[in-house]
């Protein structure tokens, strides 16, 4: 059984990751189209893809979806909240790669393997998580489980750019046409924005549906953020140690 998971997982996977590549591949050839003849029809026509661009791309390993769903759910975030929280996660994390562009900030490496990656920000985006695992658990521990400060945990999370954004948004500029390749930025937010914005709503309900089970809500409650918080510090120290 579990074997047979881990296949459909991985087909799912090359699934997901052949999908980008075809989008990617296109998308290059249209910004090229678009540098030459200016040709606005012809991005537009394209904009639904780049909205499935960022769904499936979301939807690969990675985008901060576990800290994302045990946030929401350990800290008992009502809906509206937790779709804040997510909204906040997919822009900070595809607006990065267009501020990297932008400013041509110095931050991304094109070392082999590690191509769109920005270890320093990594690295401090992995410190914010175990600070505010630290500061979850601080909040279990003293009885404020229900203190819903912490709308920063979206920014943390996200710090990371999009290497596949960063990619077009580089491959717009070096043509000239860099307002394209925001527009496709746009498209690709919306589409990591509908994932994550899944994960959290489904994760916040879980989170509310086990406080109603519950006897002790209060309880329970401090107990869920004392748990996410440890986990929160694992998943960045074990990042962090890789």
């Amino acid at each position: 059984m579990i074997e047979a998971l881990r296949a459909e997982a991985f087909a799912l996977w090359l699934w997901l990751a052949g999908l980008q590549r075809d989008i990617l591949a296109e998308t290059a050839t249209r910004l090229r189209v678009f540098a030459e003849t200016g040709d606005w029809a012809l991005l537009a026509a394209f904009a639904p893809w780049a909205i499935l661009f960022g769904a499936a791309h979301a939807l690969t390993p990675g985008h901060s979806k576990t800290v994302l769903a045990l946030w929401t759910a350990g800290t008992a975030q009502r809906r509206g909240e937790a779709l804040r929280t997510a909204i906040t996660l997919s822009a900070t994390h595809v607006g990065l790669s267009v501020l990297i562009v932008l400013a041509a900030l110095p931050v991304v490496t094109m070392a082999r393997g590690e191509a769109g990656r920005a270890p320093l920000l990594e690295d401090i985006s992995r410190v914010l998580l175990a600070l505010a695992g630290l500061w979850l658990i601080g909040l279990g521990l003293c009885g404020a489980a229900h203190d819903h400060r912490g709308r920063w945990f979206g920014v943390a999370a996200g710090l990371t750019p999009c290497p596949l954004t960063l990619f077009v948004m580089t491959f717009a500029a070096a043509r000239g046409v860099t307002v394209a390749g925001l527009g496709f930025a746009a498209m690709t937010l919306i589409g990591v924005a509908v994932v994550l914005g899944s994960i959290a709503l489904a994760a916040a309900s879980f989170g509310h549906g086990l406080r109603r089970l519950a006897r002790s809500g209060d309880l329970l409650a401090r107990g869920l953020m004392v748990a996410t918080g440890t986990a929160l510090c694992l998943t960045a120290a074990f990042a962090l140690a890789r």
